[in-house]
């Protein structure tokens, strides 16, 4: 049995959709309020609650291990491996980010790659699975409408991402999570393809038939902005060190380990965006 946890995100939609197409059975571990939202068999599971940590984990044999943002991430890993021990789990399939091995590295990453040590650490069979910038992060944060035209405000400068299909990467999970010869290794997973913000709008503007504008921000006003919204200081941070990856040229590194797992190119954004163009026309 397999157990998914973060399945209401870009990343662990993904991977449920890969599973369901393989015919694989697995469940998925949500908080109560969220089961609605989740086409499978569901347990509760709360993160922070220590008390849904084993039964949730009754009868799994690969856990797919997805964290929150938070503060407390280690924290989740090690009371995950923990339980993981005691249920008798025999692989866990670990999301990090890319460049979590860098030195000294951002807030992020240096989270990340505490927990890939405590996972590697745990006497069970690992895999690491490091995706880079998702195509979606341009919808789902940075002001982009499928529907319409929109504006971007990012301080991202003339930077480029190897923005990465987060289909691929629900599709690396389920075959690391169901084939045998993955454990032990790290997988970085990219793009085909380094593009800049501007070129990215560029290109979901010729799919998508609409106008999308991106305005360089400083990082200041960006970080005003978040700051205003509520959101914690640490994360604000975190998400501005992200940014000057990008402006700083650190984020167009492309791997190759789309290809090693699923033996074919990763999607290209053009890919994807044509994709979403059908998506969006099914729905209206």
């Amino acid at each position: 049995m397999i157990l998914l946890t973060g399945a209401t995100g870009t990343i662990g939609r993904a991977a449920m959709h890969a599973l369901h197409t393989a015919g694989v059975p697995f469940k998925v571990a949500v908080r109560s309020g969220s089961r609605a939202a989740v086409k499978a068999e569901t347990v509760r599971f709360d993160w922070d609650d220590l008390s849904s940590y084993q039964r949730a984990m009754e009868g799994v044999e690969h856990l797919f291990l997805l964290t929150p943002n938070s503060e407390r991430q280690v924290g989740y890993v090690l009371q995950a491996i923990a339980t993981a021990k005691r249920a008798g789990v025999k692989h866990i399939v670990r999301l990090s980010v890319m460049g979590a091995d860098a030195d000294p590295g951002i807030i992020l990453e240096r989270q990340h790659f505490a927990a890939e040590r405590e996972v590697k650490a745990s006497g069970i069979a690992w895999t690491i699975l490091r995706p880079t910038f998702f195509m979606d992060n341009l919808i789902n944060y940075y002001g982009v409408v499928p529907t319409r035209d929109s504006t971007v405000y990012l301080p991202n400068g003339d930077g480029k991402a190897a923005w990465a299909d987060p289909a691929d990467i629900g599709e690396v999970v389920a075959k690391v999570l169901t084939h045998d010869g993955y454990a032990g290794k790290v997988y970085e997973l990219t793009g085909p393809d380094p593009l800049s913000t501007a070129e990215a709008l560029q290109v979901m503007s010729e799919e998508l038939g609409h106008k999308y504008t991106y305005v360089n921000v400083t990082e200041e006003a960006a970080r005003k902005a978040q700051e205003d919204s509520g959101m914690p200081a640490w994360l604000v941070d975190a998400l501005m060190e992200l940014h000057s990856l990008v402006r700083l040229h650190h984020a167009s590194t492309l791997a190759d380990g789309v290809q090693q797992v699923l033996g074919r190119p990763p999607h290209a954004l053009r890919e994807w965006a044509a994709r979403l163009r059908l998506q969006t026309a099914g729905s209206a």
